[in-house]
């Protein structure tokens, strides 16, 4: 910086032409020294700034330490592990694994639930209304397990995938607190803001997909209930015929009482 001073006013000292002299042979013009002073502030001016410029740019580089460290999170966020089923029968802990892992989810949720069989027997000797119903009540117990096995199948997979994204993390969280300057150029820090990011959207992914199979729950279980509520209308539309046919043409039983 003081080279550069320096170089200004030599500078400027040899553009200044002869207009007054005095007896020692020096020529003087105020006009010219007037312009020397100010290049020679604007050069004072330009090495403060520079200063300035350093001064901020080596705080950057020992950030890290100097400010970042004191929020560092020492502990990780993992996932609460599922707690240990008694496996009584031998068929639960298939459940469990499919729940942590994702695999084999539809055989789990068979092997822990009532065993699905295929048409009854009699179903093709009912009418029409008895086959709607049944086969309704039938497509209840299809949509339920399939809904269940995608709840586990997606449970068990955001499960297995957060110990790696723990890592992805703690990566990301030691490098923005390191202190070598190579993490600390522009492009490091973007590259780490763009992986950050990535990992958000991965996360949002997930959730998305957990709330799907959540709704799909719920849009199983809103059909039992509309199935149970058109079978009591259908029950209630013929209960006139039912009565006129079966109640009011039954003989009365005698109490055991004589009239006197």
């Amino acid at each position: 910086m003081k080279r550069i001073m320096l170089t200004v006013v030599l500078t400027a000292s040899a553009a200044l032409p002869a207009a007054a002299q005095f007896g020692s042979g020096v020529v003087f013009d105020p006009t010219q020294a007037g312009n020397v002073a100010k290049q020679l502030q604007q050069g004072v001016q330009a090495y403060n700034m520079s200063v300035q410029q350093y001064n901020q740019m080596k705080q950057m580089a020992t950030a890290p330490q100097s400010a970042f460290t004191q929020y560092s999170n020492s502990g990780t966020q993992q996932w609460v592990q599922i707690s240990p089923s008694a496996n009584t029968y031998g068929n639960s802990q298939p459940f469990i694994n499919a729940a942590t892992t994702g695999n084999g989810a539809a055989a789990a949720n068979q092997v822990a639930s009532v065993p699905r069989t295929g048409q009854i027997s009699g179903y093709g000797n009912l009418n029409a209304n008895g086959q709607q119903g049944l086969a309704a009540t039938g497509a209840t117990v299809d949509l339920g397990d399939a809904a269940n096995t995608t709840s586990l199948q997606t449970l068990g997979t955001v499960r297995a995938n957060s110990q790696q994204r723990e890592q992805d993390i703690q990566k990301l969280e030691a490098a923005s607190h390191s202190t070598d300057p190579a993490q600390q150029t522009q492009e490091a820090t973007l590259q780490r803001i763009n992986q950050a990011m990535l990992i958000q959207l991965r996360t949002q992914q997930e959730t998305n997909e957990m709330m799907q199979a959540q709704a799909m729950q719920q849009i199983v279980s809103q059909k039992a209930t509309q199935d149970g509520m058109k079978s009591a209308m259908q029950a209630a539309n013929g209960y006139s015929d039912t009565y006129n046919q079966n109640v009011s043409t039954a003989p009365l039983k005698t109490t055991g009482y004589t009239s006197h």
